[in-house]
């Protein structure tokens, strides 16, 4: 009982911290802002470890983080749970030999990139970013871990926007979100 009070605590927190941006970054798009929640650092530290709690021993020996806010999740909670975390970024900010992946957004198209030496066939990764909408984000990130041989095991985000059905692009794959919007 007391975890549960403690979770719907957190969660209501977390929510009352993000910002709602209209019309961004194109007409029509309700932007949900995380970055309020960065300014309270006793409420990220809930949060960062209400997910450590979640995810430790389960098996997952490497992070995946999404340029660019997953990059301040997913490092944090690597460090916490004491394991590697490596970073998907943007076409052109990866020095040494690359894999890319091309993916459609919700508003446009982008290309991700992983060193193609981050990720080994006997590593168990978590997929780290801030929300999950459409899914091309995580889709693509997942396509990379497949390329190099990694066992994707689940994702792990702090929004989800519902109504886009970004679970659909990765199915069988566990999700974790711990606010979801319509």
């Amino acid at each position: 009982m007391a975890e549960n009070y403690w979770y719907a605590n957190l969660k209501k927190e977390v929510e009352e911290s993000i910002r709602n941006i209209p019309d961004f970054p194109k007409e029509g798009i309700q932007f949900k802002d995380i970055t309020p929640l960065f300014k309270d650092t006793s409420l990220f530290e809930k949060l960062m470890s209400y997910y450590t709690n979640k995810l430790k021993n389960n098996g997952i020996n490497k992070i995946v983080c999404v340029d660019a806010r997953g990059f301040i999740f997913g490092s944090v909670l690597a460090n916490k749970m004491g394991i590697p975390f490596v970073v998907a970024r943007k076409e052109g900010k990866l020095p040494a030999k690359t894999i890319s992946h091309t993916y459609s957004l919700e508003y446009g198209e982008a290309t991700l990139e992983m060193h193609m030496d981050d990720i080994k066939s006997t590593d168990n990764v978590l997929i780290v970013d801030d929300l999950l909408a459409t899914g091309g984000t995580v889709k693509a990130s997942s396509e990379l871990i497949e390329k190099v041989g990694g066992n994707l095991v689940g994702c792990a985000f702090v929004v989800e926007l519902l109504g886009l059905n970004g679970r659909d692009n990765i199915p069988n794959v566990p999700i974790k979100s711990l606010i979801s919007y319509e």
